[in-house]
């Protein structure tokens, strides 16, 4: 897999500037293989609420990926968010305003009435500034107060810019292939929060084996699975 810094005002003026048009061009060229799809089609079939949970760095080729399918994207309300907020809007999400971490109780009731209206969520657990993969108990805790499944997406792609942020944002560079591997669903085994949010180390272990698993995935090659 090849990686090649980009300033991060660089990408930001180009996203500010065109906007999802920028992400539609890229997008068309990228190539993606799936593994464990199926799950999110068999949730969805049975009209469950998915609470999606994925690293920050990784959500510009989820956004392309999912774009239209009417999932809430839990966003920071801080300025630097507005450039992704307006980017998924115009992808069909729609947004939360705030952060698992930092005005947590907020986003979390957010998050929970989304999840109990029937809508779909999806979460960065280290979002919006960090530290990097590691994971805010505020998802497992949505998850223990609604009882919708965590879905822990992994993501690898093959050749990317990567922003100078805290991240390390990925931008797909044209004609990568991505590589996006989908969970068993997770249901939080405490009966109190309290103890679904002390899972959240668990959980950071369990999201980075399926960035391992989507590393693996692209390294073997083949055609998509279910």
């Amino acid at each position: 897999m090849t990686d090649t810094p980009l300033g991060t005002r660089a990408l930001t003026g180009a996203l500010t500037g065109a906007g999802s048009a920028v992400v539609r061009a890229l997008a068309a060229t990228w190539r993606y293989r799936r593994v464990g799809h199926a799950r999110i089609r068999a949730l969805r079939a049975a009209r469950t609420p998915i609470l999606f949970a994925f690293w920050h760095a990784q959500i510009l080729p989820l956004l392309a990926l999912h774009r239209d399918e009417g999932v809430a994207v839990l966003i920071s309300g801080h300025r630097d968010g507005e450039v992704v907020a307006r980017l998924a809007l115009r992808l069909g999400f729609s947004t939360i305003r705030g952060s698992s971490s930092r005005g947590a109780a907020g986003a979390l009731r957010a998050m929970s009435r989304a999840l109990r209206e029937g809508r779909d969520v999806a979460v960065t657990p280290d979002g919006p500034r960090g530290p990097a993969r590691q994971f805010a108990p505020g998802p497992l805790i949505a998850a223990h107060h609604t009882g919708a499944p965590i879905i822990l997406i992994g993501v690898a792609v093959d050749r990317a810019w990567r922003l100078h942020s805290w991240d390390r944002f990925c931008v797909p560079q044209p004609f990568a292939r991505v590589a996006v591997t989908y969970s068993e669903p997770y249901h939080p085994e405490s009966t109190t929060a309290r103890g679904a949010a002390d899972a959240a180390t668990v959980l950071a272990e369990r999201l980075d084996a399926m960035d391992t698993l989507a590393r693996a995935t692209l390294a073997a090659g083949g055609p998509e699975e279910g």
